[in-house]
């Protein structure tokens, strides 16, 4: 096996990405209000609580955590419900926090990337009719102009969404999210007024920090057939056209083209994003499974050698993230970022693998001149997450922490990541030191020391 490193271009960007709901604590929001339901969505019933206790006061330790970790970059989001409680009112006190935290990031050489909409609204809003009110569009681009006015002199990336269809999906289409409901229109009115939204959204940001960097964080998944692809085929790529595709393309070219829906042209939009956001965890081998109806028969088989994943969370596929790099650039030929990518792990075995896999797919595409700029791995620390709640099996932090003491424990995943940082690099002594089943994979060939340039 050869000795070498990988080399990430000078500026590279290696971070984190949290969301407020998950890290803050003790919100009031349409989040925090479904887990108040019981609906039987979140894992037990769990409540998000103290969280990890940033709003009290505990993200000074965790910023020093990161810049431990060689971190030159953070994406975090900033709660709408807690800056505009009313849809009249605007907390100053609130806005002060969240300017000590941006200006914490800052101190610490960490630039920050923030996030307007992270899967959380305001109950006000959500009593408006939430994401199916054509009014949503003018309540997003009021909220940007408080956001931007607030901050926009401590921020020059932003993400107006983060993964827009899942949150449509989620919300409006399996009901996993408030308000719970089972309608595809509603998933199709959703998405098209999200994409009105950041249209708004972006102009507000453009018109006030013209140089600003704006984006979407969008989730994509890599999706193949089962066998037979005559009859497995068919759901595949409706999935595909309606999760990964059809939200990209109307960016592109101003257009929503939903399957069994009239194309909406929606004016203004068409080009408006300064990078792509890419957000990529899983890969579903999938198809149609006639027994399934609660899954809208679908079914997914992972490969026999995959690592261990939690029921309904796919294969955990790292390697995967080359391609989905490579088709992002294709359709956006704009810089791109790796908003999100991570893995549950429980333990830390598969987490380790999982990142150098990852890091190691990265740098494949810049290897071929791809702009990718940075990479933000999901977590900084293990947190609420969504509907998994605190259970066990979704622990997705390079810090391990004790919910009952708030503790935090750095796992040796956080080690590797902050080797990556530290050096802007992969190199063969990582490997062979934190996951060495992956040498000959990563590192083939005859021993001798050499690195490997861009």
């Amino acid at each position: 096996m050869a000795q070498g490193i990988y080399t990430f271009p000078e500026g590279f960007l290696w971070g984190t990405a949290t969301a407020a709901h998950h890290v803050e604590g003790n919100m009031s929001n349409s989040w925090s209000h479904w887990e108040n339901m019981e609906t039987g969505k979140v894992f037990e019933n769990h409540k998000h609580g103290r969280a990890v206790e940033w709003w009290a006061g505990r993200w000074q330790e965790d910023f020093d955590r990161m810049q431990y970790l060689g971190q030159n970059t953070h994406r975090l989001s900033v709660e709408w419900s807690r800056i505009q409680p009313g849809p009249d009112r605007i907390d100053e006190d609130a806005i002060r926090q969240y300017q000590d935290m941006l200006d914490g990031l800052h101190k610490r050489g960490i630039e920050p990337m923030v996030t307007l909409h992270h899967f959380t609204n305001p109950m006000w809003l959500e009593d408006e009719g939430g994401w199916l009110e054509n009014s949503v569009v003018e309540r997003f681009a009021r909220w940007t102009e408080i956001a931007v006015d607030a901050f926009g002199d401590r921020i020059n990336l932003w993400c107006t969404f983060n993964e827009p269809m899942v949150y449509a999906v989620q919300a409006y289409l399996v009901g996993m999210f408030y308000p719970g409901s089972n309608n595809p229109w509603k998933m199709y009115k959703c998405a098209e007024l999200l994409l009105r939204a950041h249209a708004a959204s972006y102009d507000v940001i453009k018109s006030k920090y013209p140089g600003a960097l704006v984006g979407v964080a969008k989730h994509m998944l890599e999706l193949n057939p089962l066998s037979p692809a005559v009859i497995n085929g068919p759901p595949i790529r409706l999935v595909r056209s309606i999760f990964n595709n059809a939200f990209n393309k109307a960016m592109i070219t101003g257009e929503l083209d939903f399957p069994l829906r009239k194309k909406v042209v929606i004016p203004d939009l068409a080009g408006k994003y300064d990078y792509a956001g890419l957000n990529f965890y899983q890969r579903y081998n999938g198809g149609f499974n006639l027994t399934s109806p609660g899954t809208y028969f679908l079914k997914q088989v992972p490969e026999p050698d995959a690592p261990y994943s939690p029921p309904m969370w796919g294969e955990i596929f790292p390697q995967g993230l080359y391609k989905q790099i490579m088709q992002m650039w294709k359709l956006f030929r704009k810089p791109i970022y790796i908003t999100e990518t991570g893995t549950p792990d429980q333990g830390d075995e598969v987490r380790r693998w999982y990142i150098a896999r990852a890091v190691h797919s990265t740098w494949r595409a810049i290897n071929e001149n791809i702009p990718v700029r940075g990479i933000y791995y999901w977590t900084l620390l293990d947190n609420f997450e969504w509907t998994a709640g605190y259970n066990p099996e979704f622990r997705f932090g390079l810090y391990a922490t004790n919910f009952e003491t708030q503790e935090r424990t750095l796992r040796q995943s956080g080690a590797l990541y902050r080797e990556f940082a530290l050096v802007n690099g992969l190199s063969s002594d990582m490997v062979e030191q934190y996951t060495p089943q992956l040498m000959e994979k990563l590192f083939p060939g005859e021993p001798g020391q050499q690195e490997v340039p861009l």
